[in-house]
């Protein structure tokens, strides 16, 4: 007989172990979950690119989902590379202009993310959607440009690239909410999310969609 006492297992609770094992179920659907979502709140998957020319050319879907619009990736290395830069991020990146503004990522970031939340009041749509929308909209179709050389200078029209549109449009919007905004008790987001709405609907009211109707009759008179 050795002096060394036997361990006596105790025996385990049956409920115990139980709700230990819906606890790691629990926990692998949560893990599995791959939806990702804008902030946390605005899903990717219902967004439809309505006009078939721009759809390579506005990232919303698969890999450019985004939980946030800061990717920090290295878009202007390469010609066409920020065309696969999500269109959210390259909204923010268009507010960081005028000197004072550069380089202000997380401000420009946390203007989009109220202007998100603004439309969807409005709206009552995904905001993620109107964006879209409105970039679709504010994108001019023709432009002209000079042509002739020796003094002799004429207009001439010329058809405007998808990636231009694209280029043109997140432009035209960011600078109507900037000179909506200025001097104006109106914050960037609610000016932001006024334009953007008015754009998605084609209003005359929205900066972007005069501009586009201006460049485009100028052009159709340079035919």
């Amino acid at each position: 007989m050795s002096d060394v006492e036997e361990p006596i297992e105790e025996p385990v609770d049956a409920e115990v172990e139980a709700s230990e094992e819906e606890e790691e179920e629990e926990f692998v659907a949560v893990g599995g979950a791959t939806e990702v979502k804008l902030f946390g709140k605005w899903s990717f998957d219902d967004i439809e690119i309505r006009d078939i020319s721009l759809v390579d050319y506005i990232a919303v879907k698969g890999d450019h989902a985004t939980y946030l619009p800061h990717t920090a990736g290295r878009y202007q290395k390469k010609r066409f590379r920020k065309a696969s830069c999500p269109i959210v991020e390259r909204l923010a990146c268009c507010l960081m202009r005028k000197g004072r503004n550069s380089g202000k990522k997380l401000m420009a970031v946390r203007i989009v993310q109220h202007t998100l939340e603004i439309i969807h009041l409005l709206t009552d749509q995904n905001p993620v959607q109107v964006v879209v929308d409105a970039i679709i909209n504010s994108g001019p179709r023709e432009d002209s440009t000079r042509v002739g050389g020796a003094g002799v200078v004429r207009r001439q029209a010329v058809d405007m690239s998808p990636f231009r549109r694209v280029n043109y449009a997140l432009y035209l919007l960011a600078t109507g909410a900037r000179e909506a905004s200025f001097r104006n008790l109106k914050t960037m987001a609610e000016c932001l999310a006024e334009e953007l709405v008015n754009a998605a609907r084609g209003s005359s009211n929205s900066y972007a969609i005069k501009k586009k109707d201006e460049i485009e009759r100028v052009s159709k008179s340079n035919r």
